[in-house]
């Protein structure tokens, strides 16, 4: 008997390779993935080959038919309808072919087995069947949400104002694309405003805010003279919202932000910030500043009280680049929990454009975070260019790679 058995499992060990191994889609050793994605890729068939293992060498009362029925049980969220069915007919193919070869296949016990492996497998379909419709459902949210962002978060132009521009939003995961980070650029009469900010909170209801927070600059940075202004009108939209929402408790929804003017024909940039990681001013040289607010302002939204805002004017001479980014960037931590310091990593360091700047900016924030980052990011760069400045370009040093200037 259990020479018949041991030659059913090997048989049967045969099936399983080529029910779950044979086609291309199945091949769960394949490179594609490492760690713990290829251990679950593994395991179903881990667990019929164990199974069939089992049932050869084990005593004749004991039972592998648990392993059988996890296997599809486990396939059924993680894999294709196609590989979920094939672990299932690999499963109740096992089982049938032991019970043939050790001759007890009409007897009441293991045909109860077989039943339960096959109900273990049906089951997995149906289960598969509702991963694969919510995972359809989420897709097409995803999509919803990407389409509205993009639709509120343009790419400004290259040139606005005589000024270069250049913005990037990087989402904290590659197939996300739903948070409340935001930007925007608008020429107006008072010279070339700029808004950077960042919404508490990711979805949809974020993106709302972010629509909300950029109709209300790009109509208050036509109308309003003052940069002071400008804020207090979004101030105002967020607080029309709040009251639209059917009392939106307004401490929920606030939103950190700052504001930058280049008044044209003046070598000056003009700031209020409200409760946003400091901006950075990159000159020509490579020596930067960065552009702290002279007095703290609470987020926008927070209705904790009313003071005056502050603009703040600093020098910005031909060939300086002004880069506005959100708390993505400056709270982006390594592997050993230390922040990316952006003013660290970019003194010294010559572009020849705002758009190089990010790129070089956005590469390296992705080998100090291993890719592993948890926050959306937006950032802004406008520069100033200047007449016979070099096109040189010295790039951020990589992290990690024998770059002992990474930490002060």
């Amino acid at each position: 008997m259990a020479e018949r058995r041991r030659s059913g499992a090997a048989g049967s060990m045969d099936a399983v390779g080529r029910a779950v191994f044979g086609s291309r889609e199945g091949e769960l050793a394949s490179g594609g993935g490492r760690g713990t994605g290829r251990f679950i890729r593994m395991l179903p068939a881990l667990l019929i080959i164990g199974g069939l293992l089992f049932d050869s060498l084990a005593p004749p009362n004991f039972t592998a038919v648990p392993l059988f029925v996890a296997a599809p049980l486990i396939a059924a969220p993680f894999f294709s309808l196609s590989r979920t069915v094939r672990t299932g007919i690999a499963a109740v193919i096992s089982v049938i072919v032991m019970r043939i070869s050790d001759g007890t296949s009409t007897q009441v016990v293991p045909v109860i087995e077989m039943i339960t492996v096959l109900t273990g497998s049906v089951l997995a379909l149906v289960i598969n069947g509702v991963v694969r419709r919510g995972n359809e459902q989420l897709a097409s949210a995803r999509a919803v949400a990407e389409t509205a962002m993009r639709a509120v978060l343009p790419t400004p132009a290259e040139r606005i104002g005589g000024l270069q521009v250049a913005a990037r939003y990087e989402a904290a995961q590659a197939d996300e694309f739903v948070g409340g980070d935001l930007y925007a650029v608008a020429d107006t009469p008072y010279g070339v405003r700029v808004v950077v900010g960042d919404v508490r909170g990711k979805g949809l209801d974020a993106v709302g805010a972010v629509a909300v927070i950029i109709g209300a600059f790009r109509e208050a940075a036509e109308q309003e003279r003052s940069l002071e202004g400008v804020a207090q009108r979004l101030e105002r939209a967020l607080a029309r919202e709040g009251t639209r929402q059917y009392g939106l408790d307004a401490m929920e929804g606030f939103i950190t932000a700052v504001l930058a003017e280049i008044p044209p024909g003046a070598a000056t940039v003009r700031l209020v910030n409200r409760g946003h990681p400091e901006p950075i001013l990159l000159h020509a040289d490579g020596a930067l500043e960065v552009l702290a607010p002279s007095a703290p302002a609470l987020p926008l939204g927070m209705d904790l009280g009313v003071w005056p805002d502050r603009a703040d004017a600093w020098v910005m001479p031909p060939g300086a680049t002004l880069l506005a980014f959100t708390d993505g960037l400056s709270e982006a931590r390594d592997a050993s929990g230390v922040f990316y310091d952006p003013a660290a990593r970019l003194r010294g360091r010559i572009f020849p454009g705002p758009e190089e700047l990010l790129s070089a900016l956005t590469d390296d924030v992705r080998l100090h975070t291993g890719g592993r980052a948890t926050d959306d990011m937006a950032l802004i760069a406008v520069g100033r260019p200047a007449e016979g400045q070099p096109v040189r370009r010295t790039t951020v040093k990589i992290v990690g790679r024998g770059d002992d200037t990474v930490r002060n």
